[in-house]
């Protein structure tokens, strides 16, 4: 096996040592907490700071929606266990397919609960991973790398544009020290960690903030959304979510509980499609053509006169 090229990433700010916590190993227990509350403050600043191009990666990702495109998060480590709970959380939350939005991470399933940190390094299994989930010119890949070098991300997003699909990069560093060619960059200043080089706090921090951010909204433009509430629920997974659903009905029709129930059950567990039979007085088949009709979105239905 051949020696692995060594670069000096010292410049980086995630690699740094944070002067702050120089004496954390002898700091009392409270003023370590404070300190590690006072540090997370700084990630949620730094991705307040970069709030215009995180909307545009919102924009990005919602036009790949629209035209039958995938959101397609790719990382290593940390960032690619973010990438693949944001996506494992999609279908649950938006009744989304679970193709829709997709996280591939470094060394594959295996690398979820346990860490394989050689294979990050490899960016021709960045490009691989990229064929194999048969990338096209529709899709957005989201590559995720807190200090910004990871090769098997780079890998990945070289191959995205190779096959011309829209590209995004976060980092938790500053842009200057980013060399990939993307479409947009997301660079968190999150600064050094409190234990130098685990980039699992702070920068895990600021990333979970923006890939939230990012599949939230995108959903709210497909309609996924009515108001503050996730309307377009399936209901029939496990009985907190037909308790949801329930809930939901009830606020949106005025219905009593038990109404709200067997018309949740009548309409197959989907909770949109209820509430359009309830105000449109029609079927299932009725309720769903009017929704396909109206992109998807409730409200447009509901004020339909």
């Amino acid at each position: 096996m051949s020696e692995p090229t060594i670069t000096n990433r010292g410049h980086i700010r995630t690699e740094q040592a944070n002067p702050a916590s120089r004496l954390l190993d002898v700091m009392p227990v409270h003023e370590a907490v404070l300190l590690m509350n006072q540090q997370d403050q700084i990630a949620v600043a730094a991705v307040g700071a970069q709030s215009t191009v995180i909307a545009e990666a919102v924009q990005l990702v919602t036009a790949a929606f629209l035209t039958g495109g995938r959101l397609i998060y790719v990382g290593a480590g940390t960032s690619g266990r973010l990438g693949v709970l944001d996506a494992a959380e999609c279908p649950p939350t938006f009744s989304t397919d679970p193709g829709m939005v997709v996280g591939v991470i470094a060394g594959g399933p295996a690398a979820l609960t346990r860490s394989i940190e050689n294979v990050e390094d490899d960016a021709t299994a960045g490009a691989a991973a990229m064929e194999n989930v048969t990338l096209g010119a529709n899709d957005v890949v989201f590559g995720i790398a807190a200090g910004g070098t990871t090769p098997f991300v780079y890998g990945a997003l070289d191959e995205a544009r190779r096959r011309q699909a829209k590209t995004i990069f976060l980092v938790c560093t500053a842009r200057e020290h980013v060399t990939a060619t993307v479409d947009l960059i997301i660079a968190l200043e999150t600064g050094p960690e409190v234990l130098t080089g685990s980039t699992r706090l702070k920068a895990g921090t600021a990333t979970k903030l923006v890939l939230n951010t990012v599949t939230t909204l995108a959903m709210v433009q497909l309609g996924k959304v009515m108001g503050n509430t996730m309307v377009d629920l399936d209901a029939t997974k496990n009985s907190k979510l037909v308790d949801r659903g329930a809930r939901i009905i009830e606020e949106f029709t005025g219905r009593n509980r038990d109404e709200s129930l067997a018309l949740l059950f009548q309409a197959h567990g989907k909770v949109k499609r209820a509430i359009v039979m309830h105000h449109r007085r029609c079927d299932r088949a009725t309720a769903d053509r009017l929704l396909a009709d109206a992109g998807g979105r409730l409200r447009s239905v509901l004020e339909e006169p």
